[in-house]
């Protein structure tokens, strides 16, 4: 194009090349006379805006159209000999990209801090993409690229960086919770932020297109505490859980092979009963949820409701009966010792004699337990 041509008008094309220019300005050194007549090419994917005189006077969209201007041919360079044979009558044309520009990086240089209702304040890290176009080229121009010859998505995408990752940090603190909720969320939490950044944007004559979050890490030893919630959540019977593992791990000893295999096959083999015998007592005395737990009669050594009064399978009175502190073995209410531990057992309170057998009761008991008579 030459724009400094005396007789020849001029036609005014752009083609994005590196496919990273949003704006690009004819010309892009200094400022031209485009001619009265002067042809411009727009393509579909484009906007051209002619600044004459210092001021945009119009906008075009896909097609060819003729610039009226003043600087005539011949005659205008006629009367420009006062100012160096230089017309004053200035024009520039700026062509504006509206296409998307796709794959613009986000991400936060430093951790941002996030106060989580379970695990505290814990520093965060998140990456992702988005994509923008522009929607109103003036406004580019007059905010953005100024008289610059031409503006690129580089030029830009450092500051959109910054603005996204601040409403970011925002935005989790208005609308999350915990990190526990974060997984399978990751597209709510775009979609939230992308709406927060629509002003942002649209003050420079942007649309932010798509916006996509690719991870949010935690450190270390809280990605180790989510993982560990989560297995937890998963295994429903931990009993069976213990047994896979520890056969997981027998198994893993003896295909490693020598004697140390063996001998670590063998210890686990021998471990395994007890282990599981104690889940089980264990799961037995405790019972599940809503369950009463269990106790041993004093007398048949049967486990029984701890709220039974009576046992069921010998009928021996329970309410109340005496423990060992050592042991916790319920113990008759006049024993001095444990009979299973031997230690001596803890001052219980005052028995009550039945007046018809003289036999001792427990404290509390209405009956006698050996002759049935009412005590009180």
């Amino acid at each position: 194009m030459g724009v400094d041509n005396a007789v020849l008008l001029e036609a005014l094309e752009w083609f994005d090349e590196s496919g990273k220019e949003l704006l690009h300005r004819l010309p892009e050194q200094g400022s031209g006379e485009i001619k009265f007549g002067a042809q411009l090419t727009v393509r579909e994917s484009q906007a051209a805006v002619l600044f004459y005189k210092g001021k945009a006077c119009d906008a075009y969209g896909p097609g060819r159209h003729t610039l009226k201007t003043g600087n005539i041919p011949i005659l205008t360079k006629l009367l420009s000999a006062p100012w160096g044979m230089i017309s004053p009558l200035r024009a520039e044309v700026f062509f504006v990209n509206l296409k998307v520009f796709s794959d613009l990086k986000w991400g936060t240089r430093d951790p941002v801090a996030f106060r989580d209702a379970e695990l505290g304040l814990v520093r965060l890290r998140a990456h992702g993409v988005f994509n923008i176009r522009v929607v109103q080229p003036v406004l580019l121009i007059n905010t953005l690229a100024g008289t610059m010859g031409r503006y690129t998505t580089e030029m830009v995408e450092d500051y959109l960086r910054q603005v996204i990752v601040s409403r970011f940090n925002d935005y989790l603190g208005e609308h999350l919770k915990s990190l526990f909720d974060l997984p399978g969320n990751f597209d709510d939490v775009a979609e939230g932020l992308q709406k927060r950044l629509a002003q942002d944007f649209a003050r420079f004559g942007l649309a932010l297109d798509g916006l996509y979050v690719t991870s949010i890490t935690p450190p270390a030893e809280v990605q180790q505490a989510i993982d560990d919630r989560s297995r937890m959540s998963v295994i429903k019977d931990m009993d069976n859980f213990v047994r896979m593992k520890a056969a997981m791990a027998m198994e893993k000893a003896a295909a490693s092979g020598g004697e140390a295999g063996a001998g670590l096959g063998l210890g686990l083999g021998m471990m395994m009963p007890a282990m599981f015998a104690g889940l089980q007592t264990n799961g037995n005395r405790a019972g599940g949820a809503g369950k009463p737990a269990e106790v041993e009669c004093q007398e048949c050594d049967n486990m029984i409701p701890a709220k039974a009064r009576f046992c069921p399978f010998c009928g021996h009175q329970q309410l109340l009966s005496q423990q060992c502190g050592n042991c916790g073995k319920n113990l008759p209410p006049n024993a001095a010792f444990c009979p299973r531990c031997g230690r001596p057992a803890e001052e219980a309170p005052t028995e009550i004699v039945c007046p018809h057998c003289h036999a001792a009761n427990l404290p509390g008991a209405m009956f006698c337990n050996q002759c049935g008579e009412k005590l009180v």
